[in-house]
């Protein structure tokens, strides 16, 4: 990412500071923990690599840490992990967007089974 020359673009620089103002430079995944964290980072829900549409759109932008940014993606592969699934997901509901196909099969999480970013016994 850091040596990625889209992101020292004046375009991107513009809108990761109006997200950051948005968010008011919190995290936001925190926040909705009811915990409060700085942010740095400015995360693409839908990453930008596969979904590069996205990839200037305020609803696909989050403020986050960067413990919390590095708990989204896995750090050898840059594939979603299913922390950052869980947030496309839920994106995707609050926005009426559908879940791509890569994001909609079920995991099992101990006993539970994931599908569409819910548990289900």
């Amino acid at each position: 990412m850091l040596n990625d020359p889209w992101y020292q673009s004046s375009k991107w620089m513009r809108i990761r500071q109006r997200v950051l103002r948005r968010d008011k430079y919190f995290d936001m995944e925190a926040k909705r923990y009811g915990k409060t964290k700085q942010a740095e980072i400015v995360h693409h829900i839908f990453p930008k690599d596969e979904y590069p549409e996205y990839a200037y759109e305020m609803w696909n932008l989050i403020s986050l840490s960067r413990k919390t940014h590095n708990e989204m993606h896995d750090r050898d592969t840059d594939e979603l992990t299913e922390k950052g699934i869980d947030l496309l997901r839920r994106t995707c509901r609050k926005y009426g967007i559908e879940i791509p196909k890569k994001y909609l099969e079920q995991k099992k999480k101990g006993k539970k089974i994931i599908r569409d970013g819910y548990y289900y016994d």
